[in-house]
């Protein structure tokens, strides 16, 4: 044994063998099925052994009680007559007797002399006896009456002999059954193995980089698949993720870098031409002006990416939808009047089981007005509603804008993505992403539609579903 002194605070290591799930599932199985089958074999002895037993005892209380009864109606005499008749009848030998007067003399029965070490008046117990010319094992009931004392019992040697034979059986069959246990085990721990296999595989092949592995599914539907289909649903979703970063990364670091240099050159430019400090001043206002869109957007990917991630559910709180959305309302209402547009609303007073981020809901309302405003051209009609559908509480706001096209429409929602015909318009393309990521943080999602299905133009419509909690 080794005398290495352990660390502190570390737990030893448990052996190799019961590190395996599979193994413990074994002993966990060979525990339940040796507990079912000790059920059964207590069971069989209760039934065999046991009954043998009871049948005994009612048997000898029975006879007891005839032979007292005997007594009492005929004396001394008629105890005697009757133990000699039961003992005439029994072709047996089976029965034991034994009659004595307190002076110790025997009067009648098949036993010579009074046994030793037997109790009181009324106690049952099992003894060695002489009996029929050699020792039997016995089971005796004593009784005492007016100056007699009376023996009354069985031999029971046969029924040792038969518990014996059921004692063995019964130790052959539970060693049968641990034979079993153990068998059984080893295949369960062999079957969890290889149902597991594929999942290890898949999750090595994962962590070698390669995102590619899924885990096979044997089509039968039970935990194993419905474990394996969650994973592949999760690298389906890390995968995504990972396909998003890099679209992000790339996506930054063009729709960034160009502001970047502009602010630069001006900067640089104003530096070396300006004529006063009036020019340079401008200039300034200028590169501070496009560092502020600069920070915005990456505002913008900041609660994108907290959305995304849920690590605004800390926030979530019961809140008045319909008072959050008039607070929008209010606010770009007179933003469309200076466009020459008008803002409807259809909002039911109150909506119940809405549970939520309330900035979070506003600022994606924003980006959805903002966007009507920006696309729809003066005469048009921009309108914020809400509903409760039974299953889920829908927000939408529509406009007379030109809409998206259907292929248009799938990218929209996707981070820095504008349209060919939005480019010239200012923005970064992170509004509707936002609005999708809320709608998700919300167990809901965002739909674009057209608002006015076959009109020239058909305008946009844009539905926020949350779930009810």
């Amino acid at each position: 044994m080794s005398d290495a002194p352990r660390l502190p605070g570390l737990r030893p290591t448990p052996p190799r063998l019961l590190q395996s799930a599979g193994f413990r599932f074994a002993l966990l199985f060979i525990a339940i099925y040796s507990v079912a089958a000790s059920f059964l074999v207590a069971v069989l002895w209760w039934a065999t052994a046991g009954a043998l037993d009871r049948q005994t005892i009612a048997s000898i209380r029975t006879d007891a009680s005839t032979l007292v009864e005997r007594f009492r109606e005929s004396g001394t005499p008629g105890l005697v007559e009757a133990i000699e008749e039961r003992l005439a009848l029994d072709a047996q030998n089976e029965t034991i007797y034994l009659l004595v007067a307190a002076d110790g003399r025997r009067l009648a029965g098949n036993l010579r002399d009074w046994p030793t070490a037997i109790g009181e008046d009324g106690t049952w117990f099992r003894t060695r006896i002489q009996h029929d010319g050699g020792v039997a094992e016995a089971r005796v009931h004593r009784r005492d009456l007016p100056g007699l004392r009376l023996l009354v019992g069985r031999d029971e040697s046969e029924r040792v002999q038969l518990r014996l034979l059921l004692t063995e059986g019964v130790a052959w069959s539970l060693g049968a059954v641990l034979i079993f246990a153990g068998l059984g085990a080893a295949l369960i721990r062999r079957a969890l193995q290889a149902r597991m296999r594929p999942a290890v595989a898949t999750a090595l092949g994962i962590a070698g980089g390669d995102l590619s592995h899924r885990v096979p599914l044997s089509g039968q539907g039970d935990e194993f698949d419905r474990l394996g289909a969650t994973m592949n649903d999760m690298l389906d979703r890390i995968a995504s993720l990972m396909a998003g970063l890099r679209g992000v990364s790339d996506a930054i670091a063009h729709d960034l870098r160009t502001p970047i240099a502009r602010a630069r050159a001006k900067l640089e430019e104003s530096l070396n031409t300006a004529a006063g400090e009036a020019e340079l001043r401008a200039a300034m206002e200028e590169g501070i002006a496009d560092l502020d869109n600069i920070s915005r957007v990456f505002q913008a990917l900041l609660r994108i990416a907290e959305a995304e991630a849920g690590a605004r559910r800390a926030a979530f709180a019961p809140l008045d939808l319909p008072e959050v959305l008039r607070d929008a309302a209010e606010f770009y209402e007179a933003m469309a009047e200076a466009h020459e547009q008008r803002l409807e609303t259809d909002l039911p007073e109150h909506l119940a089981h809405v549970v939520g981020d309330r900035d979070l809901l506003l600022q994606a309302v924003a980006n959805l007005l903002d966007n009507a405003i920006k696309f729809t051209p003066p005469g048009g009609v921009i309108r914020l509603e809400a509903r409760d559908t039974g299953a889920r509480i829908e927000v939408a706001v529509s406009d007379s804008g030109p809409g998206l096209p259907p292929q248009d429409r799938a990218q929209a929602l996707d981070r820095f993505y504008r349209a060919d015909s939005s480019r010239h318009l200012p923005g970064s393309g992170l509004g509707l992403s936002l609005v999708r990521a809320v709608a998700q943080l919300h167990g809901g999602e965002a739909v674009l539609l057209d608002a006015m299905p076959g009109a020239d133009p058909p305008g946009l419509r844009v539905v926020i579903s949350l779930a009810k909690l």
